[in-house]
């Protein structure tokens, strides 16, 4: 059996290092340990700052890399501009760390190099797994390094790649799943709101809405995803924060036997010129990336900036929601 990997652009691949969780660890948290282990991750891996990293895994390694310089420098007061330079280098000496990697396991010189990405670590989504370097050593695989290009076609029997021809008999599709797509055609069906208006007219322009979680003409109608919305490397940890959110707005108008809840025309323009806004901060270094979906397959300046996640911290994000709840007045709602 002959196996062939055909690659676009190499991965990060780091150390997984799975181990058994300690039963006796486990009994001894205390109630309420499991979120504040994932808001502690979610700081981390988002840029911020902890005084202990209960995860401590490769997602979190680069912080503590960045952490780590300012701790030699001892110098915690750094500028936007000083922290960006020190991330970016930290970030350097991570990659080299992985690059490393490949070429000590992978006995192959050029088929090490192909693997080695050239690229930041958050250009493309980290990977970590032991296995996966080791297997290239195998007689029977093959890396086809399409120098992100890709494959050019694929017949019935077999896959076209660098101008050659592989005979394949089974055909694995490791590309991902579709995101950034129109909201209608991921869910498959199309949403009607009032007087007969489409979701797909009403976001043609880009997504409209407060908080994204609601869009006007659309009542009673609540999104959840990353759309206008926090994004979270856990993902679960975001949904999560969602379903709370929505749980009490269902809460609210079961309390107050409201029928109808939807956003004003006034909360939802601001809140799309807000994410407009934020999104603009991170054009630099995603127009500086590999083409992907987080740069929209390498023309940035085309992807529509109302389509995009919440900018700023997922952190800021939970607590403007929590904030909102809080304060109880359904801001930015119609309710009847």
């Amino acid at each position: 059996k002959q196996l062939y990997v055909f690659q676009r652009t190499p991965s990060s691949i780091d150390v997984r290092n799975d181990q058994p969780t300690d039963v006796e660890w486990y009994k001894s948290q205390q109630p309420g340990w499991h979120k504040h282990r994932m808001e502690n991750f979610n700081t981390l891996v988002s840029g911020g700052f902890a005084e202990e990293d209960l995860v401590n895994d490769g997602w979190t390694e680069i912080v503590r890399n960045i952490l780590l310089l300012m701790r030699i420098e001892k110098n915690k007061n750094l500028t936007p501009e000083e922290l960006a330079a020190k991330a970016e280098l930290a970030d350097f000496q991570k990659m080299e760390q992985v690059r490393a990697r490949a070429e000590a396991i992978v006995k192959d010189p050029n088929v090490a190099e192909s693997l080695k990405p050239y690229y930041r670590q958050f250009c493309k989504r980290p990977c970590f797994h032991d296995d996966y370097l080791e297997t290239f050593n195998r007689p029977n695989v093959t890396l086809v390094d399409t120098q992100g290009k890709g494959v050019e076609r694929v017949t019935e029997t077999s896959v076209i790649a660098n101008g050659q021809e592989y005979p394949v008999d089974c055909l694995v599709f490791a590309t991902g799943f579709e995101v950034g797509t129109d909201y209608v055609r991921r869910s498959g069906y199309e949403l009607y709101g009032r007087d007969g208006v489409t979701l797909t007219d009403k976001w043609k322009d880009g997504a409209e809405t407060f908080q994204g979680f609601h869009s006007r003409g659309f009542p009673n109608c609540f999104f959840m995803g990353t759309l206008q919305s926090a994004f979270t490397a856990n993902f679960p940890h975001a949904l999560n924060e969602q379903a709370i959110h929505i749980a009490h707005l269902m809460k609210k108008a079961q309390d107050g036997n409201i029928r109808r809840m939807e956003a004003t025309q006034e909360a939802e323009d601001a809140w799309v010129d807000l994410i407009c806004k934020l999104a603009r901060m991170g054009e630099r270094f995603y127009a500086e990336c590999t083409p992907g979906y987080y740069n929209n397959e390498g023309q940035n300046e085309l992807r529509n900036p109302k389509n995009t996640s919440y900018g700023g911290k997922s952190e800021r994000f939970f607590k403007i929601l929590e904030d909102w709840r809080e304060e109880g007045d359904m801001k930015g709602l119609e309710i009847s």
